[in-house]
Formats: C-alpha cells, structure tokens, sequence
C-alpha cells in the first residue's frame, strides 16, 4: 500500500484530536509507530514548520500535512479520519476529514514526496473513493481501500 510506506501500524480509525497542533503531534506520535522514526518530536516540529509555511488543507475535507526530515530513517506514510473535522485552514473551508501525513529523509525528498504526494492525489480526487475511505469501519476496511492507492 503506497509502495510499502503505510501499514495497520500507521493507520488509526478516528483521530482524537480537535485541533490542528493536537492532530499533529498524534499522527506524528502513530508514525512513530512505524518504527521509522528516529526523533518524533524532531518530526513534530518539522511538520509544524511545513505548516507555518502554508497550510496543508486541501479542501474536500482533505488535509495532507508533510515534512522533509532526517527524524525518519525512510518514507512513511499514516492516515486517520476526523468525525467532526479538524480546521487545517482549507481554501474552502471545510474541516478535515481525511488526514494524511508524510514523513521522508531528506536524501529521499525529492522523487519520492512528490510520487507519493501524486498517487494521493489522483485518488482523493475521486468524490467515490472519500465517501469510500469515511464509511470503512475498522483498520482493515481503511486498508483495503487504501490498497487501491498503489
């Protein structure tokens, strides 16, 4: 599922969090999970630096914080949902739904971000496939529909 960089350990069903910073620190704190994480608050900060730069909401109820940083020893990729939508600033100013967060080394940022920033994209364009990934009911259903992602 997206080349290997998301797994059950780094999808949660429904985030807890109802802020933007809150939110952060809790998929940051289930990428961690991953093992691939070397410095979770070093990439906590590097996430929340990529947002002081512009704010990662989408729109549709989509947000895909991300960061370029050697707190994670490879790329690696979490997912949850939000019931009632954490404000992440989207143009059109829907709260997010669907979170995504991207963690890459470095050495890795160039390629590698963008193809996986892609795949997410084409995807979440499809109205079908976000009605999809919020009735899954449990981590294996999320899964499943994230395997069509590539």
């Amino acid at each position: 599922m997206l080349s290997g960089h998301l797994d059950a350990r780094t999808v949660r069903e429904w985030i807890t969090a109802d802020g933007k910073e809150a939110a952060i620190r809790e998929l940051t704190g289930l990428l961690a999970a991953s093992g691939r994480v070397a410095d979770e608050e070093a990439l906590t900060a590097a996430v929340l630096a990529r947002e002081a730069q512009g704010g990662t909401g989408l729109g549709e109820g989509i947000a895909v914080p991300h960061a370029k940083t050697d707190a994670v020893t490879a790329p690696v990729v979490g997912f949850t949902r939000s019931a009632d939508g954490v404000d992440w600033g989207a143009p059109d100013g829907t709260g997010a739904l669907l979170i995504f967060v991207i963690a890459v080394p470095e050495t890795a940022a160039g390629d590698e971000h963008l193809r996986i920033l892609a795949l997410l994209s084409r995807a979440l364009m499809d109205p079908a496939f976000r009605e999809r990934l919020l009735e899954a009911s449990g981590t294996g259903e999320i899964l499943r529909v994230l395997s069509e992602v590539g």
